[in-house]
């Protein structure tokens, strides 16, 4: 689960990790008065999307060429960037050419930047272990800085059992060029966002830039916070956070029927039991020469309703062009899947190919159900085949 800035900086700020201050503004009316309350001379008035780039992004049908982070000098400048913001669409890197809507923005107060940094908290899934990753190249892209400059980023692996310790962060800062009362700031700032990604059962904490000040400071300029989702039962106020207009509607509908759904951009809908052999069926899509148009996992124990639910989430995206499902069944009965897939698609008027491939569990059964539905079924005897068909229904359809 993903929050806003503003909402990540909240939190971090509770374990003493330094943050400007600031307030969030839904009108420009609000943003006059936060810039009010938190006094001058400068100001920067911030687009909250749950997306990266947006100081770069671009608001569609604004020529002016300015991004959603604005530095400014005054109130009624402030008011004027919320109004130039808010209800617009801002368009990033990470939101694709749709873009989002700016529904709120933050206004913070400006300071005084020596340098700009880079510090991130992730799992490692290779060694288990939260890792702490560091770069003298604050302000850019990680994946850029690591595509060209893999030696500038300094990385710390964190023992479960001793968890952060000083000399961890001593290293880390003397890597990123610290010295003086830097490093002492750096390693507590270090401490308090460990404690808090722990604590919080973060997935991801990212400080992008994190900026040396003039007097030798060290501030989160910007926070993306994620938290692992099997978590949130026991994080209650982070659930709270969540802004589901920020979230695809199919996603949160998939979620809310307990199914792993994940819109992509093909054309060529999945239905599958399994996460493995949802993403093996996507690459065998592949392999015949389509796109895949989603990983859905159904589960091992899916109901009836939920199979169709399932159904009606893939036809719901107008990309799709033909179906593909793929069940192996052992705990997931073939009889359950067959049934769900035709109340499904005789309840919203199947018009694309439909390609079932069943193994498993009351397999004949299920092959029977569907053969008397009268509807337009196309049987597959494995995975293979069942790919070669779907693509080549989906191209003669077209």
């Amino acid at each position: 689960m993903n929050i806003h800035e503003y909402q990540g900086k909240q939190l971090l700020a509770r374990y003493g990790v330094a943050v400007l201050k600031g307030g969030v503004a839904y009108t420009p009316a609000e943003a006059i008065q936060v810039a009010k309350e938190l006094g001058g001379p400068v100001w920067v008035v911030k687009s909250q999307i749950h997306a990266g780039g947006r100081g770069k992004g671009r608001f569609k049908g604004d020529e002016s060429g300015k991004g959603g982070v604005r530095v400014v000098k005054a109130v009624d400048d402030v008011a004027a960037a919320a109004d130039s913001m808010l209800g617009k669409i801002l368009v990033t890197h990470q939101t694709g050419p749709a873009g989002k809507e700016v529904k709120r923005v933050y206004i913070e107060q400006g300071c005084d930047i020596r340098r700009e940094l880079y510090l991130g908290m992730l799992i490692d899934r290779a060694s288990s272990r939260v890792t702490i990753m560091a770069s003298t190249e604050g302000g850019m892209e990680i994946e850029e800085v690591a595509a060209k400059h893999p030696e500038k980023i300094l990385k710390v692996a964190i023992d479960p059992v001793q968890g952060f310790q000083q000399y961890h962060g001593r290293q880390l800062a003397f890597g990123l060029g610290l010295e003086g009362k830097q490093i002492g700031a750096a390693v507590k700032f270090m401490a308090a966002m460990y404690k808090a990604f722990i604590d919080l059962d973060c997935s991801i904490v990212e400080i992008n830039p994190l900026v040396v000040t003039g007097d030798d400071q060290l501030i989160a300029l910007d926070a993306k916070v994620n938290f692992d989702d099997n978590a949130l039962f026991r994080q209650k106020e982070v659930e709270e956070m969540r802004d589901e207009s920020e979230e695809d509607p199919a996603e949160l509908e998939a979620a809310r029927h307990s199914l792993n759904y994940i819109k992509l951009d093909g054309s060529i809908g999945c239905m599958v039991n399994g996460a493995g052999l949802a993403m093996a069926t996507m690459d065998i899509i592949k392999l015949y020469g389509g796109e895949p148009a989603n990983f859905l996992d159904v589960g091992g124990g899916a109901t009836k309703e939920r199979v169709t639910t399932a159904f009606k989430l893939i036809l719901s995206d107008a990309n799709v062009e033909g179906i593909l499902v793929n069940i192996f069944g052992g705990i997931m009965r073939c009889d359950v899947i067959a049934e769900g897939v035709v109340a499904a698609a005789r309840e919203v008027s199947l018009n694309v190919p439909l390609v079932v491939r069943l193994e498993g569990t009351n397999v004949e059964l299920g092959k029977k159900i569907m053969a008397q539905s009268g509807l337009p079924i196309i049987a597959a005897d494995n995975l293979a085949d069942a790919a070669e068909k779907v693509v080549k229904a989906v191209k003669e359809a077209a």
